[in-house]
């Protein structure tokens, strides 16, 4: 958390977070839900509208009593550079604070260059998407990055990605800030679809809730009490890695029978072709122009909505081990709404009932009783705006009045405690 030493600017920084978040609000709903004096948010206000971060947006509509004019956060004040990418495409947009997104730019990944080729890829979509808004430079507040893998938030470290074997401790912090002169947040790409699901989309500003990203990884972003859970080394949420079968398949992490290699993206690919190879007649193949090679995961959700035998059987297996994993996540954490990847409704509704009934059948009947099921509903774009997001819940942070260096700073402490080890008892201090 961020600290200040005076109370003004955290005055300050609660009012700006207050009118981002529920603007268009009055000076007096700003007084009432702050607790703050009229002499303090006043001159804070007129302050805010001067620099133009705050806009005068009208009348209030109360039918009775005095008209309050109302303040909603200007907007097109400031932009936020989002990157988000995977082993298939690298995008970039450019977002006002909403956010909506303004420009964007989206080409497939370059993965022949290793991760000079790649990083090169991304910086250079990033300046595209700025160059298409035409925004000076130093209208731009800082930049977030949606990372396929595991990332080190505290330092802007790309640690791995499981589906790039080359892609490994990447300072994405480093580059970037570097190269934009803008502060960079690094997040896991299910994490950031998880916020901005929970922010903008399906999610309706749940406290409790659970996002489920599926692809060729499975992963799980995970929010309790309106908070992000990230684990002490930033891995918290590796869903697709916990063991569902002794002795299963091998996984990419190395071990053998994780949820990943049973139902990710490319178990069921395999699942769908050898069924093929062994004289299947499945409409997966149909869907894929009879091109065995380019059936995939998605052509076997679409085949399982159609009724195709095969496709169904697989998708059931999909079903059951999902439903499995998501029923101990909710006994764990007592989720209000469970939301799946976009990317699954091509499987239809029916997907979604049976994963309802698959939990409900597993966990405890407290815990599912009020439970919601939903797939996403921003799309491709959620990994962007969460990226963004990320940046404007850091830049509207409520910072704390700094306390005590004796209370956060230890060496302090420890150095009292030497010299007092080293000063006689009888000396005069």
């Amino acid at each position: 958390m961020k600290h200040v030493t005076e109370k003004k600017k955290r005055d300050r920084a609660v009012i700006e977070a207050l009118v981002r978040r529920y603007g268009p609000i009055s000076r007096a709903e700003i007084r009432e839900l702050t607790h703050l004096r009229w002499s303090v948010v006043s001159p804070i206000v007129r302050e805010l509208l001067r620099e133009g971060k705050f806009l005068e947006v009208g009348p209030s509509s109360n039918p009775l009593g005095r008209k309050q004019t109302l303040l909603q956060l200007n907007e097109d004040q400031g932009f936020i550079l989002a990157v988000a990418f995977d082993a298939e495409s690298v995008s970039a947009a450019v977002t006002n604070l909403r956010p909506h997104i303004k420009s964007k730019v989206t080409q497939s990944a370059n993965l022949t260059g290793g991760v000079d080729g790649l990083l090169s890829q991304l910086v250079r979509c990033a300046h595209e998407a700025l160059q298409q808004t035409g925004i000076p430079r130093e209208k731009l507040m800082g930049t977030g990055i949606a990372d396929p893998g595991l990332v080190n938030v505290q330092e802007g470290i790309s640690i791995l990605a499981a589906s790039m074997d080359f892609w490994k401790n990447v300072p994405l912090k480093r580059v970037f800030e570097e190269e934009f002169g803008v502060p960079l947040i690094l997040e896991s790409s299910t994490r950031t679809q998880a916020l901005a699901e929970r922010v903008l989309g399906a999610g309706e500003d749940a406290e409790d809730m659970i996002y489920i990203e599926y692809g060729k990884g499975v992963g799980a972003g995970i929010m309790t009490a309106g908070k992000m859970l990230f684990g002490h080394d930033w891995i918290a949420g590796e869903f697709g890695h916990i063991p569902m079968l002794e002795n299963g398949p091998a996984c990419n992490c190395g071990s053998f029978g994780c949820l990943e290699a049973l139902v990710g993206l490319s178990a069921v690919e395999a699942r769908c072709r050898k069924a093929i190879q062994e004289g299947s007649k499945t409409r997966a193949l149909e869907i894929a122009h009879g091109d065995p090679t380019k059936v995939t995961g998605w052509t076997v959700l679409e085949g399982s909505k159609l009724g195709d035998k095969t496709c169904v059987a697989i998708v059931e297996e999909l079903v059951k081990y999902l439903g499995l994993g998501l029923s101990t996540l909710v006994n764990l954490f007592n989720p209000a709404i469970i939301i799946l990847d976009h990317r699954l409704g091509l499987a239809g509704e029916i997907f979604l009932e049976q994963i309802a009934r698959a939990v409900k059948k597993q966990a405890l009947g407290n815990a599912t009783a009020n439970l919601k099921f939903c797939y996403g509903v921003l799309g491709s774009d959620a990994s962007l705006l969460g990226a963004a997001l990320t940046v404007l819940e850091k830049t509207y942070e409520i910072p704390a009045l700094k306390p005590p260096r004796f209370m956060i700073e230890r060496s302090v402490i420890d150095e009292l405690a030497a010299s007092r080890r080293s000063t006689p008892v009888n000396a005069t201090v």
